[in-house]
């Protein structure tokens, strides 16, 4: 079945007694009993389907589990509270019975690289860096290190560099290390690192995924060996997304192919708008022809379809000419995140990288003229119109 049917479909329509509800119930409630008690310790242990408490499952959340673990093609899914909920637990079930030491790419979200540096390495676990786009790095830096798990996005925030997934995942398996991706940008309707190879796919469900910005959520996909391990870790330590939240995910799931083919239409013409533009140095966009992993792409990208996503470098800008530029913009929203239907734009060393020391920011390519656009599916002429006259600085 097609992924714009799976999308609408999987998850939802229980029988819930006599009826069977359109669409999934908001079950609201901490805690579930039963008539049999022996039922109820049945459930309790889990010999048997069912539920008894909403930190262990919902059947709201459920749902949406069901839907995402569909449309990766993993074996099982846990809703999370966030994103970085989700990274968090993904990690820690990939470390349980492996060696204690992480290799993440060099380019990554900021708070990724905080949860790294500032919980997992204070707890003794090894963090290593290196470069997912140099596939010789990788396999060496593997070798060196033997660590328990390999971590990187398929496309880097905010410079939008695409990594080997399958053969990584082939590196990350012979040193039986677990294998995390970080598919927000990608999302399953581009690419679906599981049918690659990878043992988990996190997303920001905040992002493209519910893609209304009204909602704060995080999905881990897991294969079969991990599924276990990362229900274990939900129900000791309770990352979980609360009901309401798991209903509004999944009621913009059933719309994000549509929006998303039209955010990758939209940021294609975008894209090569500003290529054009007197006043941008640089462009960074998957579906440029000259883009650094351009035959990455074209090899594991769904085709035509290169996310929503343009980074772009305005020339000879400094802070105060980028406060001015995203000052001027009138419908292109100033906000901290992406994937919404309305464009928005932010400036990376304010936000997303903030809390990366400069030098590293430089290392990773990170410059002071560099803003970070997610574009919308508005009409995309408006949106052009809109950078047009914000970038008349003079």
């Amino acid at each position: 079945m097609d992924i714009r049917t799976r999308a609408i479909h999987a998850g939802d329509r229980k029988k819930a007694g006599p009826h069977v509800p359109v669409t999934t119930p908001i079950y609201t409630a901490a805690s579930f009993f039963y008539e049999d008690m022996e039922q109820l310790d049945r459930v309790f242990g889990r010999e048997q389907a069912g539920y008894c408490y909403s930190r262990y499952d919902n059947p709201s959340n459920g749902a949406l589990e069901e839907l995402m673990r569909s449309l990766e093609g993993g074996h099982g899914a846990l809703a999370c509270a966030s994103g970085m909920a989700a990274i968090q637990t993904a990690l820690m079930a990939a470390l349980t019975e492996r060696p204690k030491a992480i290799l993440a790419a060099d380019a990554l979200y900021g708070a990724t690289i905080s949860v790294l540096l500032k919980v997992f390495a204070p707890l003794g676990i090894e963090v290593a860096f290196v470069d997912m786009c140099d596939l010789a790095a990788v396999e060496a830096a593997i070798a060196a290190r033997r660590p328990g798990c390999v971590l990187m996005e398929t496309m880097s925030n905010p410079l939008l560099r695409v990594g080997q997934v399958d053969r990584i995942a082939q590196l990350a398996r012979a040193a039986g290390a677990a294998f995390i991706v970080d598919n927000t940008f990608g999302t399953p309707l581009l690419i679906r690192p599981m049918e690659l190879g990878a043992n988990m796919v996190v997303h920001s469900a905040t992002k493209y995924l519910a893609g209304h910005g009204d909602v704060l959520a995080g999905i881990a996909v897991s294969d079969e060996p991990h599924y276990a391990t990362l229900r274990m870790l939900s129900r000791a330590y309770g990352p979980v997304l609360g009901p309401f939240e798991s209903y509004l995910t999944m009621r913009g799931i059933k719309t994000f192919p549509l929006r998303m083919e039209r955010h990758c239409a939209n940021a294609s013409r975008v894209a090569q708008w500003l290529k054009e533009h007197p006043s941008i140095e640089r462009v960074h966009f998957p579906g440029d022809p000259g883009h650094p992993d351009a035959a990455t792409v074209r090899r594991l990208f769904a085709p035509g379809l290169y996310g929503g996503m343009v980074s772009f470098e305005i020339r000879g800008a400094h802070r105060a000419e980028i406060f001015r530029f995203m000052e001027r913009l009138k419908l292109v929203v100033r906000a901290t995140s992406l994937g919404d239907v309305h464009s928005m734009i932010l400036y990376p060393v304010m936000s997303s990288h903030r809390e990366v020391p400069p030098e590293q920011r430089e290392r990773m390519g990170i410059r002071d003229n560099l803003v970070r656009l997610s574009v919308g599916i508005e009409a995309v002429e408006d949106i052009l119109e809109d950078l047009e006259q914000a970038l008349e600085l003079e």
